[in-house]
């Protein structure tokens, strides 16, 4: 959906913007980007994910948070499919206060932005620690987390645990995959299917 404005808009317009809005947008700095909706495998991803890393999460300090509250940068607003933060928010907050860890689950529409655009958004909070792009086709997902200075990449496959130890767990990947199938390279069907 485009969104024709006559002047340019800053964050700030733009959250004030948003407020009178019965649907979500994101904020790419430039202009509000209309939310669509998912596919079933995206939905079960994001399922799995809140249950596994939510109920890891209880007792302790850390919260996981859907993709309801969006994660503010210096200049964009975006709704992760799953973020997790040590700070309290405010009972009427709307955004993740200091988020510690993103999750995105990836699209073919929207891959590219979240490899490339969001990964910088994202490092550039200090408070962020992790951020992981999982796959929705396939099991696996690419990972980056700071290493003293440096905000470093990994790529994990089917049979790898995704350890987080910022906010204390770690999960077996294929957890966040229960409930789908996915067809063996090539097409073909996995053996004893």
């Amino acid at each position: 959906m485009n969104v024709a404005l006559r002047k340019p808009m800053d964050l700030d317009a733009f959250l004030a913007w948003e407020e009178r809005q019965e649907l979500r947008h994101e904020f790419d700095g430039i202009q509000p980007v209309a939310m669509t909706g998912g596919t079933a495998a995206h939905a079960t991803i994001q399922t799995n994910l809140a249950i596994a890393v939510g109920s890891r999460l209880r007792g302790k300090p850390c919260r996981f948070f859907g993709s309801d509250l969006k994660v503010l940068t210096a200049r964009t607003s975006r709704y992760p499919d799953g973020a997790v933060t040590c700070a309290v928010p405010a009972n009427d907050g709307t955004s993740v206060p200091e988020p510690v860890v993103i999750f995105e689950v990836l699209s073919r529409s929207t891959a590219s932005t979240d490899h490339i655009t969001k990964n910088q958004e994202y490092a550039s909070i200090p408070s962020v620690q992790r951020y992981v792009m999982l796959e929705q086709e396939r099991i696996g997902a690419t990972v980056f987390a700071r290493a003293g200075g440096d905000w470093v990449g990994h790529v994990l496959a089917e049979d790898a645990t995704l350890l987080m130890p910022e906010i204390g767990i770690e999960l077996p990947l294929t957890e966040l995959y229960e409930g789908l199938e996915f067809s063996a390279p090539g097409g073909s069907e996995p053996e004893g299917q």
